[in-house]
């Protein structure tokens, strides 16, 4: 979770930095122009500047929330935020392990299941030999929790 908070912060800064050093710095060149109601610079240098502005909102609250994370109220014995799991397919007879993390770490190439994803939904609350219901678009597959290990327990 910190190299969530560090690279969000990292972003934050880049977005920062942008709009108080480079954008005001595109915007008074596209000025020198002359007529701003069909300057392209212009309107290209505020719609950035717009776009930033919305993502460094959704950042800050990302972060808040973050900071808000109390680590001694995930369960032990349950998959949380951070437990890597492995799941039994019934349909296939083959194992899958996946990582229950927060939106902005998930990867599913990597393992990597969003919390807030059908998968990880699903996953939220379950302990080791449970069934597991997971709808998807795709439709609903049932699965084993064969294996569970709490983020209190891994070492990364």
């Amino acid at each position: 979770m910190i190299d969530v908070r560090k690279r969000l912060q990292d972003e934050l800064n880049a977005i920062e930095r942008e709009l108080r050093v480079d954008l005001p710095r595109e915007i008074l060149k596209a000025r020198e122009h002359g007529d701003l109601s069909e300057n392209a610079e212009f309107k290209a240098a505020k719609e950035r500047q717009h776009f930033l502005e919305q993502r460094k909102a959704i950042l800050q609250k990302r972060l808040a929330s973050l900071s808000l994370v109390n680590l001694d109220k995930i369960p032990t014995d349950r998959a949380a935020y951070g437990s890597k799991v492995v799941l039994y397919d019934y349909e296939t007879d083959k194992e899958i392990a996946y990582r229950l993390v927060s939106p902005e770490e998930s990867d599913v190439a990597a393992g990597l299941i969003s919390i807030t994803s059908p998968i990880g939904r699903s996953l939220i609350g379950k302990q080791l030999g449970e069934v597991v219901e997971i709808r998807t678009p795709a439709g609903k597959k049932d699965f084993e929790l064969r294996g569970l290990t709490t983020i209190h327990e891994i070492e990364d």
